[in-house]
């Protein structure tokens, strides 16, 4: 293994013991997933807060990363002891490389854990370092809009030096939450998908032939195992195929895509079957741009 990605996540760290225990879990087996997917080795191990994915190599795995529910961020980073002086030596010929003359720089500290210094003060002295090993190359410290960032994350013995974070989508881990069918014919249907993954459901998708590159080409990238159901585009046909997947499949209701004034006729026409509908309130103009977001992520 020649990498090392420290992944981070938010929301699930927010649970109860048990259940943040349960979400990790889960969070752990659709990477893993993922990687066995795509045909990549990786081995993973976690402390509080964070897991680390060992990889052969740091492109590939990142963008499976960045495509894993309840993934906040992904950073390739180098790991040292936590002491002062062995971090200064290994940030120093790692920042050679990104800091061009006349440019702007911060430190972002963190710290977790007893340590002879804060995060303030190892950012600042950090700072210092740079400045004093580089001085003929006119460098400034900007800490509202540098050019660069440096990131040093101190967790107990081991502390984690990175430059770049990529986005991740958030949420919660696929699995955690209940089961649902959609209908993908479209941005707004694929955005609702896409939505109710990210809260943890598994949700398969009764497709018509226009809403296939929405499905197969971007929420399959989130989970390649996703049940893709094509139908014909007679729009007739729908309800009828969206109904026999949600029993065949155990779904607990049906995602739809809807508009304000096209729900109460779906109320009354779906009678008891749970509906959700996450982009009801958005116009069409706010979920094409949420739409490219989420391409662009699972690209």
């Amino acid at each position: 293994m020649t990498a090392t990605l420290l992944v981070r996540y938010g929301e699930l760290a927010l649970k109860s013991p048990p259940v943040r225990r349960e979400f990790e879990s889960a969070l752990r087996r659709n990477i893993l997933d993922q990687f066995v997917g795509a045909g990549l080795a990786a081995r993973l191990r976690s402390d509080r807060g964070h897991l680390y994915v060992e990889a052969d190599e740091a492109g590939p795995a990142v963008r499976i990363l960045r495509r894993i529910f309840g993934v906040t961020s992904v950073s390739e980073v180098v790991e040292v002891a936590s002491d002062r002086a062995a971090i200064r030596d290994r940030l120093l010929p790692l920042a050679d490389a990104r800091l061009a003359t006349g440019s702007s720089f911060a430190v972002r500290a963190r710290r977790t854990g007893q340590h002879a210094f804060t995060s303030q003060e190892l950012a600042r002295d950090l700072g210092g370092d740079v400045l004093d090993r580089f001085p003929d190359r006119a460098l400034r410290v900007d800490l509202g809009h540098p050019d660069t960032e440096l990131f040093v994350e101190v967790r107990g013995p081991r502390t984690y030096l990175s430059f770049d974070r990529f986005d991740g989508p958030g949420g919660l881990p696929l699995g955690v939450a209940g089961r649902l069918v959609a209908l993908v014919d479209g941005p707004r249907g694929a955005l609702g998908a896409y939505l109710m993954m990210k809260r943890g459901c598994r949700v398969a998708a009764v497709v018509p032939p226009d809403g296939h590159r929405f499905a197969e080409g971007v929420l399959r990238r989130f989970d390649p195992s996703q049940t893709v159901e094509g139908v014909p585009a007679d729009p007739d046909a729908w309800p009828t195929a969206l109904g026999a997947l949600a029993e065949r499949s155990h779904a607990d209701g049906v995602v739809l895509p809807l508009t304000v004034e096209e729900f109460p006729a779906a109320r009354a026409a779906w009678g008891d079957r749970v509906l959700f509908s996450p982009t009801l309130a958005w116009t069409e103009a706010e979920v094409t741009d949420r739409w490219e977001q989420v391409a662009r992520l699972a690209s």
